[in-house]
């Protein structure tokens, strides 16, 4: 939700060139064996994007550009990290993310670690959301107790994980509804 695909314009365009329909790109890209492999830190993002590469018939050296023409209408919420970070000092904040290897690097680039205490990586501790013990590692180390945190996603299932651990949570549908939801529970 902090970054997400705003335009679908590069994907759709990649597709085509592709001869793939537009979802069949996105579960390639997201749902397929290597993209769970890379979810769990058991192959890197450019191992996934070379298989990708392969699997739809062309040679390892385009994986790059594949890459950077499927995330091209990718944009940074702004306006969320700055809301993010308006809660610090005051409140601890963490990110857990089911993501590639290459999640610590993008923020980096992107300037957005400062918003964050913590950053929970499923490729960097080979769990994926909605496994519990994401939620607890984040947690333990922001060293706060399930009742004092609130998770938001864009995903229901991960946060109903979270609230079965006794976290109150948001389900991300946009940046003002999250907001919004998120002051009303930290009486802002």
């Amino acid at each position: 939700m902090i970054v997400r695909t705003e335009y679908q314009a590069p994907r759709e365009h990649l597709a085509e060139r592709l001869n793939l329909s537009y979802e069949d790109l996105v579960h390639i890209v997201f749902e397929s064996e290597t993209a769970r492999e890379a979810s769990l830190g058991r192959i890197s993002t450019q191992q996934h994007w070379e298989a990708l590469a392969s699997r739809l018939g062309r040679p390892p050296s385009e994986a790059t550009v594949l890459r950077d023409e499927f995330f091209a209408g990718d944009v940074l919420d702004r306006e969320l990290l700055a809301f993010i970070r308006s809660l610090r000092p005051a409140h601890r904040t963490g990110l857990i993310s089911n993501a590639w290897s290459n999640l610590r690097e993008y923020i980096t680039k992107n300037h957005f670690a400062d918003a964050f205490d913590t950053l929970v990586i499923s490729a960097e501790v080979g769990l994926l959301k909605p496994d519990p013990r994401m939620y607890e590692l984040a947690l333990e180390r922001l060293a706060v107790g399930p009742g004092q945190a609130v998770m938001v996603d864009d995903m229901p299932s991960n946060v109903a994980a979270a609230r079965s651990l006794g976290m109150r949570g948001i389900v991300f549908q946009n940046t003002a509804q999250t907001v919004g939801e998120l002051q009303a529970l930290l009486g802002q």
